[in-house]
């Protein structure tokens, strides 16, 4: 048997997606600049796309911009928006948790002289809001705070960490990835006081190089790419119509039924962490007090007296797919921040896997998955212990 349980590191694209990919790849394949019928219907596909997502969020297709995904997102909003406030202030505020295509642009920013604070956050992965409110100053410019951690799945309350900060100071823009939550919950950035947010496609079932970035209008941002000025000059190089339509395609499907999709994906959540926390020696990251706490579709649990690498592969050889830790940095390894910040023992930190669930799961899989942990992690033990 197979269970695929890394969906927070990609997932698999929907049918409906890749048949539109295909479709734009073999009928509709002009260039949406071209002024001919060819440019013209691969120009739709871009138009309804953005149709599509700004209905979702209740913004303005113009409030949306397409980028090659969450990391481009990201930096675009940092960056951009850094260079274009720099006059206005040079102080940014984010949090010990967030994903390396927010932290290493944050890095790039300090050594081009802006200041960046780091507030802590709680054990369960939540910002401690008089910490951030205490860093706001008068030439803070952007606060950067991920809706959804990639490694715990805490979630945080955006709307009250906007409400409060913007009343400290009104001038502050406050950049969300919403990477890992867009698809999971109903994202509303002009209710929740959201100005810049990113997305990624691979993360719902759509293609992997798809993503965007809304920017609330008369938000003062720099592109980060220059050319031919598609994307009103903020994100210039011919449109990747493919990667696009499937995006709006995955956008599109994943809201359909999607209270349905919530509530199953938390019941397999609680199956999977009640069988997996009568285990001995395991221990579950971040959940909180209730289930809802924290997202529906991640859980990070650490297991005693075995590496996570060693872990991993044992249950890759029984079918199984996980992952140690972000993705996004798997080729360079280190002991997560995001662990450290919570408050994870030491033995613990590299001892952690995070199992991720998407529409795709089934509870055969859970089932499969408790089963050969149960059956791996004595033999595993005892192997470390000689």
């Amino acid at each position: 048997m197979e269970a695929y349980l890394d969906n927070a590191a990609t997932t698999r694209a929907f049918d409906s997606v890749k048949d539109i990919m295909i479709e734009t790849l073999s009928m509709d394949y002009g260039n949406p600049s071209s002024k001919h019928l060819k440019g013209m219907e691969a120009e739709r596909y871009i138009r309804d796309a953005k149709d599509i997502i700004s209905k979702r969020l209740k913004v303005e297709p113009k409030e949306i911009i397409f980028t090659s995904g969450g990391t481009e997102s990201n930096n675009m909003a940092l960056i951009g928006t850094a260079l274009a406030n720099k006059r206005r202030g040079n102080h940014i505020i984010t949090t010990g948790i967030e994903h390396s295509s927010v932290h290493n642009p944050l890095i790039f920013l300090e050594e081009n002289g802006f200041q960046i604070t780091y507030v802590p956050v709680d054990s369960y992965g939540k910002v401690i809001t008089e910490e951030l409110l205490s860093a706001v100053k008068e030439d803070t410019i952007l606060v950067s705070i991920m809706y959804v951690n990639n490694e715990i799945g805490s979630v945080q309350n955006i709307s009250e960490i906007s409400k409060k900060v913007k009343a400290k100071n009104p001038n502050v823009i406050l950049h969300v990835d919403a990477i890992q939550a867009f698809g999971k919950y109903n994202i509303y950035p002009k209710r929740e006081g959201i100005d810049l947010l990113s997305v990624s496609g691979h993360k719902i079932h759509g293609p992997k190089g798809s993503g965007f970035l809304y920017i609330k209008d008369k938000i003062k941002i720099k592109p980060i790419l220059y050319g031919g000025g598609q994307e009103k000059g903020m994100r210039s190089g011919t449109e990747n119509v493919p990667a696009i339509a499937g995006l709006g395609q995955a956008v599109k499907e994943i809201y359909e039924n999607h209270e349905d999709k919530i509530k199953n994906l938390y019941h397999i959540k609680k199956s999977f962490i009640e069988e997996v926390s009568q285990i001995e020696g395991v221990t579950i990251n971040g959940a909180g007090d209730k289930l809802e706490d924290s997202a529906p579709h991640i859980v990070s649990a650490s297991f005693e007296g075995i590496r996570s690498e060693v872990l991993l592969h044992a249950l890759e050889e029984k079918g199984i797919y996980v992952s140690s830790g972000s993705a996004c940095s798997s080729n360079h390894p280190a002991l997560s921040g995001t662990l450290k910040a919570i408050g994870v023992r030491d033995d613990l930190l590299d001892a952690t896997i995070r199992f991720s669930f998407s529409v795709n799961t089934n509870m055969k899989e859970i089932g499969y998955t408790v089963d050969m942990l149960k059956e791996l992690l004595p033999v595993l033990r005892r192997f470390r212990r000689h």
